[in-house]
């Protein structure tokens, strides 16, 4: 096999530098290699748009490989198929002539072949004595010996691909579906809350969804709608516990009309403060409760809207929980609850709550509400900011799996 020097291309085909990269790798064909051109020529059929080309290009790499007698390339064999225009061109189903040449020239580009013209750009081979070609000159297959390997894995990276968007898809179908009928019943059961700029939220996201499905914009709309659903649940799981608390304060007001107080001041409502008194023990989560506190720089990944609020940077976990008391002024938080937040999660913990309130303020009809539905929830165990962090770092575009 002719594979230690670089021929330039016959006419007016220009010569490129990656021209000579690619003719340049066939000296460093491992000895004694070989590969079925058939199982080559498959890989190269499912990474058809991995590596640029189209239906057509791939009949004439089919006539191609048709004209090489055996069925296994081979690194210590001649891999140079000579076949004209016309010859080639039958095998190709009929292509026409000037259909056939810019196909040629796309499997080129895509580094499958490589020209080897000779002096006058005719494709011929010439023959010894007894009949073995010693040279030929017309179109080198052996790029698909040496690329065998990364053709492969091109191929299993589009099977892949291919799983992994079929699932993306029927997780937004499955997502999006419980989004609507959730708003809906909402909405026609008449729940406290501006349903209707949710909805907006709803049919803007799903005006996005792509008429052409592709694994990175299906998997960036799904994230945005799993981030809508869980908004929607806890804005309705905010109205049963407002509703469940009205009830329950309804029960303690009648008890309290039908006991007789020690004082005629215990029953005025009074602040923490006034009272002196102490958080309770069991609304106060110990130190190996709370929740650990996340890495600063994965903290700025998910929420990086906060950094606009730290006019010196956030270069610190102080940076960031001054920031926090910022953003929690602006987003009409009040201090009260801020201090709830931070005696429950503690006050790193707090201010990543906030920082992620932020990015997610377009979705909130009240910080000030969600941020007291979190904390209580934090001291009954049941909320954590992991989930939430990710969520936002998955729709940031974030992929640590691959970063790591």
């Amino acid at each position: 096999m002719q594979t230690g020097s670089v021929t330039t291309p016959f006419g007016r085909r220009p010569m490129t530098l990656a021209l000579v990269r690619r003719q340049a790798a066939l000296a460093e064909i491992k000895q004694g290699k070989t590969v079925d051109k058939w199982k080559v020529f498959r890989d190269a059929s499912a990474a058809m748009e991995l590596l640029g080309v189209q239906s057509n290009s791939l009949a004439v790499l089919d006539a191609l490989l048709s004209f090489y007698p055996e069925n296994e390339l081979r690194q210590d064999a001649q891999l140079i198929v000579f076949p004209s225009n016309a010859q080639l061109a039958l095998r190709a189903h009929a292509m026409a002539g000037a259909t056939l040449r810019r196909h040629i020239a796309i499997l080129v580009e895509a580094g499958l072949i490589v020209r080897k013209d000779s002096a006058n750009g005719k494709r011929y081979a010439r023959k010894s004595g007894d009949g073995q070609i010693e040279s030929a000159f017309g179109f080198d297959l052996s790029p698909l010996l040496a690329r065998a390997e990364e053709l492969a894995m091109l191929a299993q990276q589009v099977t892949a691909d291919r799983a992994a968007l079929r699932r993306a898809r029927e997780s937004l179908t499955i997502c999006r579906r419980d989004v609507r009928k959730l708003i809906t019943a909402a909405m026609e059961e008449g729940a406290d809350g501006d349903w209707q700029s949710v909805e907006d939220v709803y049919v803007a996201l799903v005006g996005r969804i792509p008429r052409v499905p592709t694994l990175a914009g299906t998997t960036a709309i799904l994230d945005e709608m799993q981030m809508l659903r869980e908004e929607v649940l806890n804005r309705l799981e905010m109205l049963e516990d407002s509703q469940n608390n009205s009830t329950n304060d309804a029960h303690g007001e009648q008890h309290i009309q039908n006991s007789k107080p020690e004082s005629p001041t215990e029953s005025e409502p009074r602040s923490r403060n006034e009272q002196g008194a102490k958080p309770s023990s069991s609304h106060q989560p110990s130190n190996e409760q709370r929740e650990g506190v996340f890495p600063l720089g994965l903290v700025l990944k998910a929420c990086p809207t906060i950094v606009d609020y730290a006019p010196g940077g956030v270069g610190s976990w102080r940076d960031l929980m001054s920031a926090a008391v910022v953003v929690r002024s602006m987003l009409g938080v009040s201090p009260s609850a801020y201090q709830d937040a931070c005696e429950a999660l503690g006050p790193e913990n707090a201010a990543v709550a906030v920082a992620c309130i932020l990015e997610r303020a377009n979705f909130i009809n009240s910080a000030g509400g969600y941020l007291r539905d979190l904390t209580r929830r934090s001291e009954r165990g049941e909320f954590s900011l992991g989930p939430m962090i990710m969520a936002l770092l998955r729709a940031n575009g974030q992929r640590i799996l691959k970063a790591g």
